[in-house]
């Protein structure tokens, strides 16, 4: 995962236009991600580049390069472009991208669509983008009429003039393609934005879903698409030895049965046939090496861990001189596995014919799929097509290929188009799991109740080294060290360290990825940092903040909006940045409940420029409640290689009827935006435990709570 930085490079590297095509103004923008050799040959001509599509007839198409999943890029992104082409989102209509260079995510190297970098990544780039567009268009305008571009104006898809002259977008758009487009087009400032920051803004996607129109990979249909069901080893990883199917061809509905390399599909006429001859098949397993996997041996192997030096992320002062010049406190924290569980189920759907394979589903990694189903067809990149539906839930589950390789391989076994649909039991037991972690915390405080030094050591199954091993350096995965690398606490003595420790399960990125492992562990520690010290939770945590204003606006706001008084018996507080959002969050109990309930959770974010201030809270508000009923209810256990969960029963996601008040603020600011699509999720565990350890005085050091 690169972080590619957009250097001053060539016109032709930096943008490029077309001339007309069917009449039809396009413009890409290409950005020096590698060299013109690397990419190849034609990989970035302006057409397969574009971001903005003009027609004669003034149809304004604006090109969204990542998945929606529910997080608003399907409107955000577009916004952006729209703000510079001074266009009410009103007027455009949205795609969303195919597989180009031109789409890949510079803060992460791929075309991916997670790490919360959508709109942080998109912010410049694609406001640029919509500012050079609207500059040739104004120019093809003052051209037309002979008078100079100061005297004309783009406006609600068209450019007006003196003396009353008009054209539209349309009208100008063969012109403006013939045109130079500017390298570094004037940008507007904050204060003159009409879409950006407005909580006017609507979602469009909203009316395709309303109406039950919008396509989700679930709903892909194909002409002569299977349907495919496919049966895969109890334990991860194993494979099938033997297959006796003549049960299941018998099932009425059912097409044909083949094996791919991880499992048996039963293709159908439709799913419940298909789910019905699955169930008549008789399969013995090779298990492999996973069959003898728990967790109790897995926990275990991951305290033998804490003995081993790893690998120093962060360093200040001299943290093992200083330990122990002072009053000690040490404490340890367990984090459990957790599976992403989705409310769609994973499915793909995969045509294989004559040479070309066509994907199309919930992805969230399109460079990544495309590959993956070349590797499994024997095809070449170029012969693949990845088309991205909107997704019923990701939180990086759809960054994995597995179910992309699966459905590739099902359709060239089969001769035929299908959709591969998977049962929620086949997703919970089949899951790239939320690594388990095991935390060690250490610290001193001075004489007046002063966070002197802290020794932090994770140790924790790496989820880079399985899918992007070439980052992994030296033992230190950047994407372990999320929530520790970047403390907000200005502490004198600090040390960071990560320990590798591979239990044998495969580990995926989870929504927030290892903030919410590390918050866990750090924001509980300052809590019982400041009990040890005799401060209260907020005002010891603000002492140690006097280098970071927007960690300190942030939280004082949260207490302000809480109605937490110092050292208040029923309320927890947490705070972090993560993404470069800045965010405080402080959890109310109930203090008439029989037991552990959340009365209200107060939420504050500094996140700079809200992109859509509506949307940024409702994706706070899901974020947090994904965290709650995470912290609440679930984890994954696993006995001789079998997930023991597999369903909503026993692997919950919150109700309604469960949800607390919640209450999200945002802090004004004109920082360049933040990321919030995970950003709610890691401070409601700590929060909350922080909150039952001030109102019961019992501090919980491992998760879920179960109540």
């Amino acid at each position: 995962m690169k972080n590619h930085s957009l250097k001053n490079t060539s016109r032709r590297q930096f943008m490029q236009h077309s001339a007309a095509v069917s009449g039809a103004f396009v413009l890409g923008m290409y950005l020096p991600l590698a060299s013109d050799a690397a990419l190849g040959a034609g990989s970035a001509p302006a057409l397969a580049n574009a971001w903005v599509r003009i027609t004669p007839d003034n149809q304004i198409t604006l090109i969204c390069a990542r998945s929606e999943m529910g997080q608003d890029v399907y409107t955000s992104m577009p916004a952006l472009i729209a703000e510079e082409l001074n266009l009410p989102l009103s007027m455009v209509k949205v795609e969303i991208a195919g597989v180009a260079p031109v789409y890949i995510n510079a803060l992460l190297g791929g075309q991916i669509t997670g790490g919360s970098t959508s709109v942080r990544e998109a912010f410049d780039k694609l406001r640029t983008a919509g500012a050079a567009t609207r500059s040739v268009l104004v120019q093809a305008a003052a051209n037309r009429w002979s008078v100079s571009v100061d005297q004309c104006k783009a406006l609600n898809g068209k450019v007006t003039g003196p003396a009353g002259k008009s054209a539209t977008f349309g009208e100008l758009a063969a012109d403006a393609a013939k045109l130079p487009l500017p390298e570094k087009p004037v940008l507007k400032s904050p204060a003159n934005f009409m879409v950006i920051g407005k909580q006017s803004m609507r979602r469009l996607d909203t009316p395709a879903k309303v109406a039950g129109k919008a396509v989700f990979g679930i709903d892909v249909k194909i002409p002569g698409m299977a349907i495919a069901s496919l049966a895969q080893c109890p334990v991860i990883g194993g494979t099938p030895l033997t297959v006796d199917s003549s049960e299941a061809i018998k099932v009425s509905g059912v097409i044909k049965v083949v094996q791919i390399s991880d499992g048996v599909a039963v293709l159908a006429k439709d799913f419940y046939a298909a789910r019905k001859g699955r169930d008549a098949l008789k399969i013995t397993w090779n298990e492999g090496p996973g069959a003898i996997i728990s967790n109790a041996g897995m926990r275990k192997q991951l305290e033998a861990g804490l003995s081993k030096p790893g690998a120093v992320i962060k360093a200040v002062g001299d943290a093992s001189a200083n330990m122990g010049k002072g009053n000690t406190l040490s404490a340890q924290y367990f984090m459990p596995y957790l599976a992403h569980s989705t409310m769609e189920p994973v499915n793909c759907s995969a045509d294989f014919a004559n040479g070309k394979c066509r994907i199309i589903g919930p992805v969230q990694f399109q460079q990544g799929s495309q590959a993956v189903a070349a590797a499994a067809t024997g095809l070449k990149t170029e012969d693949v097509t990845v088309e991205t539906t909107f997704l019923g839930g990701g939180f990086g589950r759809k960054l994995e290929l597995d179910f992309v390789r699966q459905a590739a391989e099902i359709s060239k076994a089969a001769g035929m188009p299908v959709k591969l649909l998977w049962t929620k039991e086949d997703d919970i037991t089949h899951d790239f799991y939320r690594p388990m972690s095991v935390h060690h915390m250490d610290a001193t405080l001075t004489a007046d109740g002063k966070l002197s030094t802290l020794k932090a050591k994770m140790v924790s199954q790496s989820v880079t080294a399985r899918a992007f091993p070439v980052f992994v350096k030296d033992g230190n995965d950047p994407f372990m060290t999320e929530g520790s690398a970047n403390l907000t606490y200005d502490i004198p003595n600090l040390e960071v360290r990560n320990v590798i420790e591979d239990a044998g399960i495969r580990v995926g990125y989870w929504r927030s990825v290892s903030n919410t492992l590390n918050a866990f562990a750090v924001e509980s520690f300052m809590d019982e940092a400041a009990k040890a010290a005799g401060k209260d939770p907020v005002a010891f945590r603000l002492a140690a903040l006097n280098k970071e204003p927007r960690a300190t606006a942030v939280l004082k706001l949260a207490v302000q909006k809480s109605g937490y008084k110092s050292n208040s018996k029923y309320f927890g507080v947490a705070q972090m940045e993560c993404y470069g959002t800045y965010s405080a969050c402080v959890i109310e109990l109930d203090p008439v409940a029989a037991s552990t309930k959340v009365k209200k959770i107060t939420f504050v974010s500094d996140c700079g420029i809200a992109v859509h201030p509506d949307q940024a809270k409702a994706q706070l508000t899901g974020g947090i409640l994904y965290g709650l009923g995470a912290a609440l209810y679930d984890e994954i256990t696993i006995e001789a290689g079998r997930v023991q969960q597999n369903n909503f029963n026993d692997y919950p996601s919150i109700r309604m009827n469960q949800a607390p008040v919640v209450e999200v603020h945002l802090v004004a600011s004109q920082e360049k935006p933040g990321g919030l699509g995970e950003v709610g999720v890691p401070l409601v565990a700590p929060a909350l435990v922080n909150a039952i350890a001030a109102t019961t005085g019992h501090r919980i050091r491992e998760l879920p709570i179960k109540v």
